[in-house]
């Protein structure tokens, strides 16, 4: 099965692996298999397969599958089981796996468990290409800096068993100016967010060229100062009358130092042990990346501390803490930094507490934003003595 699959799955369009995976699975005696991908916003689980419907993330059996990176089987409505599997690739969840049968045995469930592993990275390879997942996992249209924007963007969460970078967008459909980058080494986790001025597509080409000179820089081996100089110039050059905020860091995986360079962004939180310490990454300001960099003429700064096992970081966009309640009102750094260690109290895996820290802050203005809000959480995690 698992041959066959795998010699198939490469020539395969995207949406011919439905029906792929079914020939494929009733080898193993499996009587159904369908393929969910989550939606831009995760909020929904949207099916491969033509006339099935979407399923909340927030529901048991699948929902919960893709929450916890967790198998789970459950008794199917009309006689026997449905396993639910997650799609995953490296750290990023993709999606999960509905397997339904009569019974379920260990060799069954190690071949679905392959048939995953070989989807998920098929569905990784074939979305760089494929409108077809890109229109599926889409619940409304999505505007020109967005679409130039998520161009750009490197997958939501990477990681390895010492560190995990997690980071989400909003509005999912009509970002103007955010990005993340991240990116990792044998040694170093790298990290970065972006805040372009304005909220339209000069906003999104601002941080195209912020996001496309500090990878060059940093597959140049650049430090962090120079770094953020290759952006100052590059932004300077090329768009003299855009800048842009942002925080660009540096984790060594091994001993846990964090370096960043702050250019007029809000601090970072440093969460440690369910709790924010508050005031713990602030630091003298630096000038926004761009021409007001050119104008200062002072060398950039790069500032280091060192992380504790379990320790996260979260950066965020003032788009986050400037967002307006239902009366009016900011939702502010209070009602944020509370989200966080709800979140976080919660005892779940980095990526799903940043589902639910953006979930809560569209939720209590009804998904209706008047800036950018991203966030980016870094979690150092070394293995134990």
């Amino acid at each position: 099965m698992l041959e066959e699959l795998l010699s198939k799955v490469h020539t395969a369009a995207p949406m011919e692996l439905p029906a792929l995976v079914d020939r494929c699975a009733a080898m193993i005696g499996v009587q159904r298999v369908v393929i969910y991908l989550v939606d831009l916003q995760q909020r929904h689980l949207m099916p491969l397969t033509p006339g099935l419907p979407p399923v909340l993330v927030s529901s048991p059996g699948a929902g919960l599958t893709y929450r916890t990176f967790d198998l789970r089987i459950e008794e199917a409505p009309g006689g026997g089981l449905v396993a639910w599997l997650p799609l995953v690739d490296g750290a990023e969840r993709l999606g999960i796996l509905e397997a339904a049968m009569e019974s379920v045995d260990p060799a069954r469930l190690r071949r679905c468990r392959m048939m995953a592993s070989a989807l998920s990275m098929a569905i990784t390879s074939k979305r760089a290409y494929s409108d077809s997942f890109a229109r599926r996992t889409r619940t409304e249209s999505m505007d020109l800096p967005a679409e130039l924007l998520r161009s750009l963007l490197p997958p939501r969460t990477i990681g390895s068993d010492r560190a995990i970078s997690t980071a989400v967008l909003e509005p999912a459909y009509h970002i103007g100016g955010d990005a993340f980058d991240h990116a990792l080494t044998r040694s170093t986790l790298h990290a970065a967010l972006f805040d372009a001025m304005g909220h339209n597509l000069a906003s999104g080409l601002t941080t195209t060229v912020a996001v496309a000179g500090c990878r060059n820089a940093r597959r140049s081996g650049a430090d962090l100062p120079h770094l953020v100089g290759t952006i100052d110039e590059a932004l300077g050059a090329w768009l003299p009358d855009q800048y842009c905020t942002g925080v660009v860091a540096q984790l060594d995986l091994a001993s846990g130092a964090f370096r960043w360079c702050n250019c007029g962004h809000p601090a970072p939180l440093l969460i440690r042990r369910r709790q924010v310490l508050h005031g713990a990454l602030e630091r003298p300001a630096q000038p926004p990346m761009g021409m007001p960099a050119q104008l200062v003429h002072a060398p950039r700064t790069a500032y280091e501390t060192t992380l504790q096992p379990g320790d996260r970081v979260l950066f965020y966009t003032d788009g986050v803490t400037e967002a307006r309640l239902e009366g009016g009102e900011e939702f502010g750094v209070e009602r944020f930094t509370d989200s966080i260690i709800r979140a976080a109290a919660a005892g779940e895996l980095a990526p799903e507490a940043l589902r639910r820290i953006i979930h809560a802050v569209l939720d209590r203005q009804r998904d209706r934003l008047r800036d950018d809000a991203t966030l980016l959480f870094i979690e150092w995690r070394p293995p134990r003595p």
